[in-house]
């Protein structure tokens, strides 16, 4: 059997993948990343590592496995926490835990797991992993997870081949419930605990707290848009020429609406958002529509259906496109349909990618709501992540 490095948690997915690798006979190390110090921002003390650490020993303990603590902490601020500043300092919302995968789990994790000579590492990932031969070629693929409400597929997007083929994935083929009954009989120490909340290994936190740690408040201007403004551009026809005005941001200016409020710094908020926005009289919500981080304007609209909320295609830059199937990776003027995904837990959206040189421009069959730029646009053939790239 195989020498496979677990990284075990605190929480219960992670410790039923080491259980079942254990009963399969393979020979098991638990590793636990210690990613994050401080406690700036955090909601409750209570979501610390240090508990973590200690239940995740004690799983450790219950399953006769060694168990060891590795800080990665500076490479998470370097690689995960400071990309992340910077993004929401120019105007786009990151997805650490996107990032968290593809630099520290899937990379200096890995080293780390290298250390003990270990042939594969394993997280509680609920997704699966698969090998096709390809022109003699063995490639690795993604697969989504057999749970649809659990699928985290989306989270390990920007994985390689290379990081792929060290990867194991106990869970994916389990649904939720049955890993918390695999727990509850084992009697491993997280059959009862609650899956963990907020950002990648930091916690539960308040993020305009967070935030504020290196981004300063900075009064600006509320400007309510309102919807009759952007009829037109639900007219637009899909062909080539309009791309840019279907794939982009409404290019929203101060005139095009009324100030209704003020606002702590217009890099704080990200299309879609309806709290913190602390403004009444409106017969429905308020969402945020824009964002002009030069300007420090926020503009909104309101009403969910309000037409700033939803466009009909994004754009990805050819060095921010990746290709997980490299073997079936497209060429300036191909045009082909994918299941593709915006954000975590959105269902698949049918949609087109047309290569271009500059990049991929992504037409939906329906109108998408809350395009964000910074986030990741991840596209699959059936149950198979082909790729994925940062929404501009």
């Amino acid at each position: 059997m195989s020498r496979v490095v677990v990284g075990l948690s605190g929480g219960v997915d992670s410790s039923v993948a080491a259980y079942l690798l254990k009963e399969q006979g393979h020979d098991l190390i638990a590793l636990f990343m210690v990613n994050w110090h401080e406690r700036v921002g955090n909601i409750t003390s209570a979501c610390t590592w240090e508990e973590d650490a200690l239940i995740a020993k004690m799983v450790a303990k219950k399953l006769d496995i060694p168990f060891h603590i590795v800080d990665l902490s500076k490479d998470y601020k370097k690689r995960v926490v400071d990309y992340m500043f910077a993004e929401y300092q120019a105007g786009r919302t990151p997805n650490p835990d996107v990032l968290c995968n593809r630099e520290i789990k899937f990379d200096t994790f890995l080293d780390e797991a290298m250390k003990f000579d270990a042939d594969f590492v394993a997280t509680g990932h609920y997704c699966r992993k698969n090998e096709v031969v390809v022109e003699g070629e063995t490639i690795h693929q993604l697969l989504a997870g057999k749970d649809p409400n659990k699928d985290q597929s989306y989270f390990l997007c920007q994985l390689n081949q290379d990081q792929l083929s060290k990867a194991m994935f106990p869970v994916g083929e389990l649904l939720k419930p049955e890993v918390r009954e695999i727990a509850r009989a084992q009697n491993l120490p997280t059959a009862e605990r609650k899956d963990s909340q907020g950002i990648c290994f930091v916690g539960k936190v308040d993020l305009p707290t967070f935030l504020q740690q290196q981004l300063v408040p900075k009064v600006g201007n509320v400007i309510e848009v309102p919807a009759k403004f952007m009829e037109k551009k639900k007219q637009l026809e899909v062909s080539e020429e309009n791309y840019k005005k279907l794939c982009f941001p409404f290019p929203y200016k101060p005139w095009n609406g009324e100030v209704i409020g003020e606002h702590q710094g217009a890099h704080f908020y990200t299309v879609g958002q309806r709290k913190g926005l602390n403004i009444g009289g409106h017969k429905e919500p308020l969402f945020v529509i824009g964002t002009d981080v030069k300007r420090n304007i926020v503009y909104v609209g309101e009403g969910q259906n309000h037409p700033g909320l939803h466009r009909k295609g994004l754009f990805v830059a050819s060095e921010d496109m990746h290709w997980i199937r490299h073997d079936l990776k497209m060429k300036p003027g191909d045009k082909r349909g994918f299941d593709i995904r915006i954000r975590y837990r959105q269902p698949l959206e049918k949609g087109t990618i047309h290569l271009k040189e500059d990049g991929a421009w992504f037409i939906f069959n329906d109108e998408q709501r809350g395009i964000t730029s910074g986030q990741f646009a991840a596209w699959y053939l059936g149950d198979e992540l082909i790729g994925s790239g940062v929404i501009a």
